[in-house]
């Protein structure tokens, strides 16, 4: 089948009778039918736009960065498929300050349900408190080279953009407060309009009740009565005034933003996650029933969690920035992150990065076949992701690819004034070529055996008949006086066990680097140590009596 002048389904190879959609990842699947979605609607394909929310309230985390990711992944596929597309990053600058960030000094406790664009940075180097925080998600996007159409919430109030969809959202607040309390239960739009004005007097947005609308002046009537939010009751300052729709004097509720969004930037997907589930239910009704614009073709996603199995958020305190991921890991590895599903929870910790870093080594193997993955559905998903991770444009030949834990366990027992350089002249003798990207990975390996130490490996099972090799393995290795008798000793021991040395080989790799190949593990092991090296082996002995 042909869309836009492109193949959306082909026939592999293999005379399968199988067909694969685009390359074969969740996000050509999700563009295929919203391409058909849209063709069923009737509406325009000259440019499909994806939507996602920068938050500007707090510490952006990796899920913050994920719906953003995630959203031009969509505009990828559909732009393979032919189609022109863009992702709008909607950053919600309006909202009020909730909570003081950890880190973050305490004076901003004077500044609560203040709009986060109306107060300024408290470190100085932005011109406001959501210029910084969207700034840092925008400086992790455009690290990893993500592609989008940045719109501030503040900007897009002030233009007047949204004011017909508030207008007719204002003219609709009965109908929208009732079904507001019958998909989720919440009444308090029943007594007060979805709109927060931001007080001119005090300054503070959720404080504000907005009870009358004027739709001859477009005009919404407030007062500042104060606000309970999540068991802390704040003061209203008990002034009365009105605030312009055409204006950025006050915001819509979640409830209805998204919806207003939605149709005035012609938006035709956008992911969510469970959290806001009962939003997005509302949003869609009133985008279809109040709006007449059918709301955008949504995928529902599960959070990231910690490793106790706590959502990663700002008022949980357990952020985990994308900027730390740079830290340790390449752009490449965090985009893998988010394209390799779209459904699942997801527990990420820094023990993640190592695994990421060695699985796109290993999709780098799939893509140029150095790897062969029988099941050719599987394979093209895998080629699909790397190149999904590489933003669709993939080097021309595959890296060298160094182990991320090998690299690790070097800069452990690496001097601590030379520990790049003793790397460099250890991987070089074990013969590998070392070029501009593979000293980047050092670098970043480095600072993981900083902060963390070694890597933690999954446990190794032995079999009987390797149980016994490792046991004369190790009474052996103390006898060898040079990484060639190190080698050798590997190969005889496995010989004198009935053992097939590759395979052996390959068990040792597992239980040293956590993978099944690496470098000739004579000079590897000298260089780790013999000591070490034993101590490794006794503990895996250990755990399989």
């Amino acid at each position: 089948m042909v869309e836009g002048g492109k193949i959306v389904k082909r026939s592999l190879k293999e005379n399968t009778g199988a067909t694969v959609i685009g390359h074969g990842t969740w996000m050509d699947k999700i563009a295929y039918e919203l391409i058909e979605r849209e063709k069923a609607l009737g509406r325009r394909l000259n440019l499909i736009r994806t939507e996602s929310g920068l938050g500007a309230s707090g510490i952006p985390h990796i899920g913050s960065m994920a719906d953003a990711v995630r959203a031009h992944g969509i505009v990828m596929a559909l732009r393979e498929m032919g189609y022109r597309a863009e992702t709008i990053a909607f950053t919600d600058d309006m909202d009020g300050l909730r909570k003081v960030p950890a880190g973050f000094p305490k004076q901003l406790e004077e500044y609560l349900l203040m709009p986060v664009s109306s107060i300024l940075d408290p470190f100085g180097c932005h011109k406001s408190f959501s210029d910084h925080m969207s700034g840092m998600l925008r400086e992790a996007l455009d690290i990893a080279g993500i592609e989008y159409v940045f719109r501030s919430g503040r900007e897009t109030y002030a233009s007047g953009m949204l004011s017909e969809a508030i207008h007719k959202i204002l003219l609709n607040s009965n109908k929208i407060g009732n079904i507001i309390a019958e998909l989720t239960g919440q009444e308090k739009y029943l007594k007060v309009l979805p709109y927060f004005a931001i007080c001119k007097n005090c300054g503070r947005i959720y404080t504000t009740q907005s009870y009358n609308y004027d739709p001859e002046r477009r005009i919404v009537h407030y007062r500042c009565a104060g606000v309970e939010i999540k068991g802390r009751w704040y003061n209203g300052c008990g002034f009365e005034g009105v605030a312009d729709i055409r204006r950025d004097d006050g915001k819509l509720a979640w409830k209805t933003e998204f919806a207003a969004r939605w149709s005035a930037l012609d938006v035709r997907f956008e992911a969510y996650g469970k959290d806001i589930a009962d939003s997005v239910k509302v949003n869609d009704w009133v985008s279809k029933n109040i709006l007449g614009y059918e709301p955008p073709m949504h995928v529902r996603y599960e959070l990231f969690l910690d490793k106790s199995g706590r959502k990663i958020s700002k008022s949980a305190g357990n952020v985990f920035t994308p900027q730390e991921w740079y830290k340790y890991g390449s752009p490449q590895s965090l985009l893998l992150l988010f394209f390799k599903r779209v459904v699942g929870t997801r527990i990420i910790s820094y023990e993640t990065i190592p695994k990421l870093m060695d699985e796109y080594d290993y999709l780098e193997d799939v893509y140029f076949d150095k790897i062969r993955i029988e099941n050719v559905v599987e394979r093209e998903k895998l080629k699909g992701l790397y190149l999904y991770s590489n933003l669709l444009k993939p080097p021309a030949k595959s890296s060298t690819h160094i182990p991320y834990s090998l690299i690790v366990d070097l800069a452990l027992v690496a001097p601590e004034d030379k520990k790049e350089e003793f790397i460099v002249s250890r991987l070089t003798k074990y013969g590998y070529k070392i070029g501009d990207d593979e000293i980047k990975k050092i670098k970043l390996a480095v600072n993981y055996a900083r902060d963390f130490g070694e890597i933690k490996k999954k446990p190794v099972a032995l079999t009987s008949q390797e149980r016994e090799a490792v046991i004369k393995l190790v009474n052996e290795f103390s006898r060898a006086g040079s990484p060639n008798e190190v080698q050798n000793k590997i190969f005889t021991v496995a010989r004198e066990q009935g053992i097939d040395p590759p395979e052996f080989f390959k068990k040792l790799y597992q239980i040293f680097l956590g993978r099944d190949h690496g470098p000739r593990l004579g000079p590897y092991i000298w260089d780790m140590g013999i000591e070490k090296a034993v101590e490794i082996l006794e503990k895996v002995i250990g755990s399989e009596v």
